[in-house]
């Protein structure tokens, strides 16, 4: 959970409780609207720094010139979940200041986003 966005605490168990329920039903999290435009909205200005800085997404508006080009790297969310929690290249790891249901919501909407998502 972030401690210094408290009131974001009940989204954050709500979406992780939804991604935990669809795991044990048998079924990926398929991610919902409500997850789609989360992660957006921590692409363009929640995570800090915000991926739009860096990286280019069409759908995001962002053109950013340090990281790759996502629409043309096609990432899965497996891929960009890890690369959140562990840093990649340039790329600081996200783990210490976004929740996992943060990073799972930010992975999502690049994959589906970029076209990586199956």
């Amino acid at each position: 959970m972030n401690v210094k966005h408290p009131s974001r605490a009940p989204r954050c168990i709500a979406l992780a409780a939804c991604v935990l329920a669809a795991s044990l039903s048998g079924h990926a999290a398929d991610g919902s609207a409500e997850q789609f435009a989360e992660g957006k909205k921590l692409f363009m200005q929640g995570a800090v720094p915000a991926c739009a800085l860096c990286h280019t997404l069409k759908d995001a508006g962002s053109e950013g010139a340090v990281g790759p080009i996502l629409d043309e790297l096609k990432p899965d969310a497996s891929r960009v979940a890890k690369a959140l929690r562990n840093g990649l290249g340039n790329m600081p790891a996200y783990k210490p200041t976004l929740s996992e249901a943060q990073i799972l919501a930010l992975a999502h909407y690049v994959a589906k986003a970029s076209g990586g998502a199956q």
